[in-house]
């Protein structure tokens, strides 16, 4: 999911052009997914992201455009082209490792929301901006998902990998300092 307008983040870039260490976000989350046992990587851009469009296809990966009306609507578009069960992942996640998709196929026997402890997110000092509770435990998603048939469960994981969103500069930076060192 590579569509949205990055307003949080701010600057000229578009959100997925984003470089953490010299990489694009959408780069080091391709370069996750391919890594990992997921079968076929898509592309899910939007109006809001034609540079991210095109550096796609120069990359070579199958690019699915659509309406860029928030990301549920993007959502559903993308899978209605690609079919369920699915795995999604949020463009960024610069820290995203094949092992940590691996461990969410693992996980899965239907839809998957993934979530981190939001106490794990605070000691990174990265932004945490959508909760929910499980367990009395507060969780932050964390941009990945499993879609299939049946109601979403959710897997925690204590992966920081999994904690680092760069939605705002201090995320970016904390993604530069203390994940790719």
């Amino acid at each position: 999911m590579c569509g949205g307008r990055g307003t949080r983040l701010g600057g000229e870039t578009e959100k997925p052009l984003v470089a953490v260490d010299g990489v694009a976000t959408v780069d080091r989350v391709c370069d996750a997914l391919a890594a990992s046992r997921v079968d076929d990587v898509y592309a899910a851009v939007s109006p809001h992201t034609p540079a991210t469009r095109a550096h796609l296809r120069e990359r070579e990966v199958t690019v699915l455009d659509t309406p860029g009306e928030g990301y549920v609507s993007d959502l559903t578009a993308a899978l209605d082209r690609v079919g369920r069960p699915a795995v999604t992942v949020a463009a960024d996640l610069p820290l995203l490792a094949s092992e940590s998709v691996n461990d969410v196929l693992d996980a899965a026997s239907g839809s998957l929301v993934v979530a981190v402890p939001v106490d794990l997110k605070r000691r990174l000092g990265v932004s945490v901006d959508t909760t929910l509770e499980r367990e009395g435990r507060a969780l932050a998603p964390t941009g990945v998902n499993v879609v299939a048939a049946g109601d979403d469960d959710v897997y925690v994981s204590d992966d920081p990998r999994l904690a680092v969103n760069v939605n705002r500069p201090r995320d970016l930076w904390v993604a530069e300092t203390v994940g790719c060192n």
